[in-house]
């Protein structure tokens, strides 16, 4: 009797429910339009999933056609990718042009500096084309990973244009392009950066040859000295005349070999250059979440747009190639591995900015109008097709607004549906929505974390490295089953048989719960001023789209249609979202074979798919609510995970390189410098070592030098016996990047073969007593012979000694620390050779009360180190025997170093 009367009860609160609404189906005929669909349709899912991953993978790497001389009468004034590829043709077949080396100093710089007189002399009569050949010397200051340097630079060589503007009698203001010509030893550069340099030679021909002058001046910098890192752009923006006239620049990168290039940073602020960048470029690739993650300084790399806007303090755009990133500085940087649509994609991009912004009105008023340098500004292509734009401000408000909008419009719809009688349920079933999206979130994070820890446990990692699909099955998998088993259970925790609502409806109010977990996500960071929030924000307008026209319709009380409808909609979601996947994964997983040992990558790339996994499924997985069961879609998931399992662990699809057999080289990189250690002591040499320092680029990295070292052993360089001998372990120290963030490891052998004569000298030349407690020496240097060598100087100060002046600079930034000790780091590259010495001075400040030796005490100790970047002729037999032994698959950059340590 009594399970009657409520059976009775709840029949008539449905029926008023219905009847309140006046669209809402019966449960009979939901039962039979909708409820518990067949399993297989949630494979359904999964398929439209893949589907517009394609979709999305293809749009991010189309490129346009190309045109050819063939094509220059129907387009004269266009971009024309073939005669560019000619030049690059020249550049590529230098091979490798490191700063100071023959073949970038006199070669590269010959060529471009006779292309550039050709443009001149094939210029309109109407326009004015100026040169200039600037060979400069400078120093600056500059920190990486937060550890001061002094970059040094000597005879650097810069090739400069001008095109003149209308505006000459008036206020001078210019826009300047920047490539640079130099390469990183062991790689011909055709894209990193000889492509960019020969797209800026063709829009230098195209403008040179148009009839009517721009409105402003157009500056082409094509500088030597980028890979060094950085010196031949302070050298123009610190010393040339026409940098004053620079109101705005666009530099030239790549990280990559072809694809798209991406506008990764701008500014910093000054919105007018990505409005005047929506307004000119045909074929967008910018997304301000590329930006954030630059600036964070995850990625190991810079760019001159760091010098520009430090040093010159303009703002401008910065642009590179990221495609297939195991390319790039290595031997396979090659124009073999480019096509004529990247560089007419590049070109036509660039020639259309390029011209709106030497024609607009902003260059001339930047200097003078602060509105326009105020403000950040949001951006991003929508797959390639458009661009969008709009200030930060603006961006909050529409992201607060979108957050409030997808949750108040839902949740007023469906109560309006189950208003009395069910509202209490569509609350409780939106926080059921939350909560499972919440620990599915929680669990695929937990699990990917647990795959990635275990597989570099076995000696697995990067075994997705030249498979990149397999990250699909490693972790995709995992993210998928953990969201969905989430929201099962806690559809069966929480599940009410007494509910008013119908399984449609609570699935609706499931995916509020989505929203709601949305704009818990979406407020914090947009109140934290991160712009990237934009990603999120366009899901949520998706979402907030479905919802009106689900109302418009009148789709409320029809489920198939609702479905329809909703799905429809997870198209352009899963396309937006499977876009970003594709960005990152074709950035990262080439970065992880550059990023070092000390992290595991696998967390990197578990974490990445998480996140982008729950930006695709989100909207999904609620409607496995849908399903009469999800044991199928479960098991079918789960045997996709186990065949990646299998294929990365057991087999050879899972080994991480491979060289240029498959036309796709993905290879090792290794840096082995053979060394020379020399310590003396008033004249006198009293200790010396030779071996060869190995670095750990990643984390498979050591494995490969223990065996290539083997019968003899690989010493981590922190244990090194001349560690306890010598000023930071006698270690060739180039770079901060390598030496303190990398693991390093040694091994003894015979003293490297050198030519004393081609050896840039340090020699002291005069000691002076300034005053009591400040004494100077001067030293002098000297690099006579056409090399690719660059310099560093150690300088540590004793306890209570004090660098306190000198001359390379007006001040003398902190020291660094490495191994226990401290000091400064001066890094010295050279340019063209010059005979005639160069002084350098330092003071050093003490008190003579507390100095044991007394006047003669010594007060610093000093490493002079040369690295030789092109030494291949002069390699002993031992050097070049342990090189044969890396694999095909590996790259490695030969140097040779000679350290001397002496204290003064």
């Amino acid at each position: 009797m009594a399970g009657s009367t409520t059976s009775s009860v709840r029949s008539k609160m449905k029926a008023k429910g219905v009847q309140d609404s006046g669209r809402t189906n019966s449960p009979s005929e939901d039962v039979a339009n909708l409820h518990q669909l067949e399993a297989q349709h949630g494979i359904l899912g999964i398929v439209l999933l893949l589907f517009c991953g394609t979709v999305s993978s293809y749009l991010c790497t189309y490129l346009p056609e190309a045109l050819t001389a063939a094509d220059l009468d129907r387009h004269p004034t266009a971009f024309i990718a073939e005669r560019a590829w000619d030049n690059l043709q020249v550049l590529n077949d230098f091979g490798p042009k490191p700063t100071g080396s023959r073949a970038n100093e006199l070669g590269a710089a010959d060529y471009i500096r006779r292309e550039i007189e050709k443009a001149k002399a094939t210029a309109h009569a109407a326009q004015f084309v100026e040169t200039a050949h600037q060979t400069i010397s400078g120093a600056y200051p500059i920190a990486f990973l937060g550890n001061p340097l002094t970059s040094v630079y000597r005879n650097a060589q810069n090739l400069v244009v001008r095109l003149a503007g209308r505006s000459e009698d008036g206020e001078r203001a210019a826009l300047m392009l920047n490539c640079h010509y130099d390469t990183v030893a062991s790689s011909p550069g055709a894209s990193d950066d000889g492509g960019s340099c020969a797209v800026m030679l063709e829009i230098l021909r195209v403008l040179s040859r148009a009839p009517e002058r721009n409105r402003h001046s157009i500056v082409f910098l094509f500088n030597g000295a980028e890979e060094t890192p950085l010196q031949a752009a302070h050298g123009f923006v610190s010393q040339h005349q026409w940098a004053e006239e620079v109101r705005a620049f666009l530099n030239l990168e790549s990280a990559g070999s072809g694809g798209k290039e991406q506008l990764f940073q701008a500014g910093p602020q000054h919105p007018w250059l990505i409005e005047a960048y929506g307004r000119a470029v045909r074929h967008p690739a910018a997304q301000t979440v590329s930006e954030e993650i630059f600036q964070s300084g995850i990625i190991p790399s810079d760019t001159d747009f760091r010098i520009f806007r430090d040093f010159g303090h303009v703002p401008g755009m910065d642009f590179a190639h990221t495609i297939n990133g195991y390319r790039y500085h290595t031997r396979f940087d090659t124009i073999d591995y480019l096509t004529l649509p990247v560089l007419q994609r590049t070109g036509d991009n660039i020639l259309a900015l390029t011209r709106e912004l030497a024609n607009g009105e902003e260059l001339a008023r930047v200097g003078s109008d602060p509105n326009l340098a105020e403000g950040y500004s949001v951006f991003f292509d929508v797959l390639g097709l458009f661009f969008v734009s709009y200030s930060a401000s603006t961006g909050q408000i529409v992201n607060v607004m979108l957050a409030v909008l997808s949750l108040a419009m839902p949740l007023m719809e469906l109560c309006r549906q189950v208003r009395r009688v069910g509202e209490r349920s569509v609350l409780s079933q939106t926080l059921v929505g939350l909560l499972g999206t919440v620990c599915g979130t929680a669990a695929s994070v937990g699990v990917v974390l647990l795959v990635a820890n275990r597989l570099d446990a076995v000696g697995r990692a990067m075994s997705w490295f030249s498979t990149p699909y397999l990250i699909l099955g490693l972790y995709g998998c995992p993210v998928i089953l953990m969201h969905c088993f989430a929201h099962r259970l806690c559809s069966h925790w929480f599940s009410d048989n007494k509910s008013p609502l119908n399984l449609t409806q609570t699935v609706r109010a499931r995916l509020i719960g989505v929203n709601l977990f949305w704009t818990l996500l979406i407020i914090p960071l947009t109140l934290a001023n991160i712009r990237s929030a934009y990603i999120i924000a366009v899901i949520v307008l998706l979402s907030l789209l479905s919802t009106i026209l689900t109302s418009v319709l009148g789709y409320q009380g029809q489920p198939r249609r609702w479905l329809a409808l909703h799905l429809a909609f997870q198209i352009p979601t899963l396309l937006w979202a499977t876009k970003f996947y594709h960005l990152l994964v074709k950035l990262f997983v080439p970065i992880t074979g550059r990023m070092g040992a000390g992290t595991n990558p696998e967390y990197l790339i578990a974490l990445l798919v998480a996140c982008f996994g729950l930006l695709c499924v989100s909207y999904l997985v609620p409607l496995v609510g849908l399903l009469k069961g999800t044991s199928e879609l479960t098991a079918r998931m789960t045997v996709f995970a186990m065949i990646a399992f299998l294929l990365g662990c057991c087999t050879q699809v899972g080994f991480p390189y491979r060289d240029e057999s498959n036309g796709e080289p993905s290879v090792q990189r290794h840096y082995v410098t053979h060394t020379l250690q020399v310590a003396h002591r008033d004249g006198a040499v009293v200790s010396e070592g030779a071996g060869f320092l190995f670095r750990e680029m990643d984390r498979n990295a050591v494995r490969v030098i223990r065996g290539v070292a083997k019968p003899a052993e690989a010493v981590p360089m922190r244990q090194m016996e001349s560690c306890r001998t010598m000023l930071f372990c006698g270690v060739p120290f180039y770079s901060i990047w390598h030496q303190i963030r990398f693991n390093n490891y040694w091994m003894e052998g015979p003293s490297p073969a050198i030519e004393k004569h081609t050896l840039p000298t340090f020699e002291l030349v005069r000691v002076h007593q300034n005053s009591s407690s400040v004494r100077q020496y001067s030293f002098e240097i000297v690099h006579r012979h056409q090399t690719c060598v660059q310099s560093a100087l150690i300088i540590a100060p004793k306890p209570g000694v004090q660098l306190v002046a000198w001359s390379l600079m007006d001040t003398v930034p902190g020291t660094i620390e490495f191994n226990g000790e401290r000091a400064h780091f001066v890094l010295i590259t050279y340019g063209l050779a010059d005979d005639a010495p160069w002084t350098v001075t330092f003071a050093f400040e003490y008190d003579p009360e507390h100095l044991q030796d007394g006047a003669g005490a010594k007060l610093f100790d000093v490493s002079w180190v040369n690295t030789y970047w092109e030494h291949g002729d002069k390699q002993t037999d031992e050097f070049r025997k342990l090189i044969d032994q890396f694999p095909e698959w590996a790259h490695v950059i030969p140097s040779v170093a000679v350290v001397n340590i002496t204290a003064h």
